[in-house]
């Protein structure tokens, strides 16, 4: 993100909020930042209770900036973060916070969240944390606190809703999720349980490169991130296979390296000699494009994104990255509808994949043979357009038994398919974590 979007993010804040501090109170509704439905990204009640079925999605991080530092409201600005002064007992800054920020606060052990925001002049501050809304509490010297109930394990969005008016915490990183910029928590998992995920300074790591090509279909450029295995470097004369990795839902090509945490799963597991190395690719799942570009029905808005996928982004990663030929050296994955994008890209290209990954993204109904105008039909009696392995997982709070029918009639029919359950998790970024840890181990592996 350009930092002209940043410093016109704080004059805008800084201006609504001096409104707020000159005008009386106004009787907003105090929600927090609620978004629609789709984009919950898995929030639930308070205590770590979820609700069944609930749908939502990730997000990610727009880097660099400035946020707020100059701001009239005090030290820290807005966020009131940048303030030293000691946390209460148990609690650290959550991996989310900028590097001069104390807010949020996380209790590994409790699993409690401590928010505090700048704003002297407001009469109402809320918060809304996994489907709950919190009423903050205003000190003398004008920051406003809350302490929430534990709260489950894993990343979680949030906004701060100031007298109706909804803003997200400089003191984090921004995401972008639900299509818009909001912020973001991770409840810490036990280090064990969460070390897949995170940085080891101890084993090789890859690169997440930001590659930009033109695209004719949606008539923009358009960004990629691709990342490659430590070994990329070094092994100038190997070539890889690829996997095409797809967000959900109010997401974009950020989500899975800033939220998923991709390439630290990844140089986890090839370090372990857990997976093949391979090149990731992660674009947006979306046409990128208004009518300032392109009107509907001139390949902008009225184009197939799937088409761009297979027809343009894939031929640009071939011409600029040393990727292995051929359909048994392409999988493609997704989460919530980037798995949906999924089914319906490979089953109308079976002469270009042959892994599947679904993450929370099942979009198979009736009999196998007869889904998809007979795809699978096809890849069981066409050698030449058969499917190696098709992975589904999704959360335990995602009603699995469905996707699990689907994957035992896919083994019937004769289509080796792994089945995954991620217990205690939702319609969420832990959920796909974990998805993409059992995933990456199968895709590519001939054995």
């Amino acid at each position: 993100m350009k930092l002209g979007y940043f410093l016109g993010c704080s004059l805008a804040l800084a201006f609504a909020l001096t409104a707020i501090a000159q005008a009386p109170a106004q009787q907003g509704p105090g929600q927090g930042g609620q978004r629609p439905a789709m984009g919950q990204g898995g929030q639930r009640p308070q205590g770590g209770q979820r609700p069944q079925g609930q749908a939502g999605q990730g997000g990610q991080r727009q880097g660099g900036g400035q946020r707020n530092g100059g701001s009239p409201f005090g030290a820290g600005g807005f966020g009131g973060g940048s303030r030293v002064e000691p946390l209460p007992e148990g609690f650290v800054p959550s991996e989310t916070t900028i590097f001069n920020s104390q807010y949020p606060a996380v209790n590994p052990k409790t699993r409690e969240a401590i928010y505090k925001v700048n704003a002297p002049g407001a009469q109402k501050v809320t918060i809304t944390q996994e489907g709950k809304v919190y009423n903050m509490e205003k000190a003398s010297d004008g920051r406003w606190t809350v302490k929430t109930d534990p709260l489950v394990v894993g990343f979680h969005y949030y906004s701060y809703n100031v007298d109706g008016n909804t803003f997200f915490d400089p003191g984090t990183e921004a995401y972008f999720g639900g299509n818009f910029e909001q912020s973001g928590i991770e409840i810490p998992e036990d280090e064990k349980e969460a070390a897949y995920y995170h940085f080891d300074k101890n084993v090789p790591h890859g690169q997440v490169r930001r590659c930009d090509y033109w695209s004719e279909i949606n008539g923009v450029p358009r960004v990629c991130h691709v990342y490659t295995p430590a070994e990329y470097e070094t092994h100038p004369e190997k070539r890889y296979p690829v996997l095409l990795l797809l967000h959900g839902w109010g997401e974009d090509e950020n989500g899975w390296t800033n939220q998923g945490k991709t390439n630290y799963i990844m140089d986890n597991l090839i370090a372990a000699g857990k997976a093949v190395p391979m090149i990731i690719v992660m674009d947006c799942g979306d046409l990128k494009t208004n009518s300032y570009f392109k009107k509907p029905g001139e390949g902008g808005r009225g184009g197939n994104v799937n088409d761009i996928f297979v027809n343009e982004l894939l031929p640009f990663i071939d011409a600029n990255f040393r990727t292995l030929p051929g359909r048994e050296n392409r999988a493609m994955a997704g989460l919530s509808r980037g798995g949906m994008q999924t089914w319906s890209t490979v089953t109308s290209n079976l002469d270009k994949f042959s892994w599947i990954g679904s993450f929370s993204g099942l979009s198979v109904n009736g009999a196998i043979d007869q889904a998809f105008n007979g795809a699978f039909k096809t890849a069981k009696e066409d050698a030449s357009k058969n499917i190696n392995h098709i992975f589904i997982g999704l959360g335990s709070e995602e009603r699995p038994e469905n996707a699990k029918r689907v994957a035992d009639a896919f083994n019937e029919f004769g289509i080796k398919t792994t089945f995954f359950v991620s217990e205690g998790t939702a319609h969420e970024w832990l959920t796909w974590r974990r998805c993409l840890r059992e995933f990456a181990p199968i895709v590519f592996n001939k054995k």
